[in-house]
C-alpha cells in the first residue's frame, strides 16, 4: 500500500465527520466575550471613545514634550 493511499483514509473520515457534525456558527449568542453590546449605540460610543483616547495619547505626549522644552528657555 502506498503512502498516499494510507493517508487518504483519515482525510475521508474527517470529511465525513465534518458533514455529520452540527456546525456551530458565531451568529448565535455571544456569551464568550467579556463585554455586552445589546445596546449598540452605547457600545459604539464606548468603542469610539476608547479608540480616540488611545489614538490621542501619542499626540498628547508630543505636545507635552514640545511645551516642556519651549517653556524652559
Amino acid at each position: 500500500m502506498s503512502l498516499l493511499a494510507r493517508s487518504a483514509a483519515p482525510l475521508r473520515q474527517v470529511a465525513v465527520r465534518a458533514r455529520a457534525a452540527p456546525i456551530r456558527s458565531m451568529h448565535g449568542e455571544y456569551k464568550h466575550i467579556p463585554f455586552n453590546y445589546d445596546k449598540k449605540g452605547v457600545f459604539g460610543l464606548k468603542v469610539a471613545s476608547y479608540l480616540i483616547f488611545g489614538f490621542s495619547i501619542p499626540f498628547g505626549a508630543a505636545w507635552y514634550q514640545l511645551s516642556k522644552s519651549s517653556g524652559s528657555s
